[in-house]
């Protein structure tokens, strides 16, 4: 029995003197890691002048005559079905997915199911253009048709008037189209 209490008590001032050593052997190591990976001392910088008012702001985005001109012809399109409040968004520059955004109401859901339908039969009669998604004709809460670089938007109105898309993108230039 003695033999046992004598292996019992080295293995425990073994654990405890390992557990001892480890931390001591961290610290070496860890002085021995910042001091090879010591980084260049930074460069200066200088500060950058802040634009006068009046001065034109950086780089303004690319036209997009194509984007463009697919953007007026759904709104045209939407028109053509009694669309409400037609208003194209530049969202140039302010988002990656689209340059502009076509927003439309209609007055009711089937209203608003029927113009996302012309809309998607006339361009792919007129242009042969299919869109990259779209979601909502079920419903006609909210019908959204992705084209790529435009995005329309159709709502019922008083969907339009809670998820509010131009208040979203105030600061986008808008073109209303009658």
């Amino acid at each position: 029995m003695a033999t046992k209490k004598k292996t019992a008590t080295k293995k425990a001032t073994a654990k405890k003197s390992a557990t001892k050593k480890a931390p001591a052997a961290r610290k070496k190591l860890a002085t021995k890691k910042t001091a090879a990976k010591k980084l260049p001392a930074r460069k200066k910088t200088t500060k950058k002048k802040a634009l006068a008012p009046g001065a034109p702001a950086a780089r303004a985005p690319a036209e997009n005559p194509r984007a463009h001109a697919l953007a007026r012809k759904i709104a045209n399109v939407l028109s053509d079905k009694k669309a409400v409040d037609v208003v194209l968004l530049d969202v140039r520059g302010m988002t990656s997915y689209a340059d502009y955004f076509v927003v439309a109401s209609g007055e009711s859901d089937r209203q608003v199911s029927a113009m996302a339908d012309h809309v998607l039969k006339s361009l792919k009669e007129s242009e042969g253009l299919r869109p990259i998604g779209h979601e909502g004709t079920e419903t006609g809460q909210w019908v959204l048709l992705d084209f790529g670089e435009v995005v329309a938007h159709l709502f019922f109105t008083e969907a339009r008037s809670h998820y509010d898309l131009e208040g979203l993108w105030a600061d986008a230039p808008r073109e209303k189209v009658a």
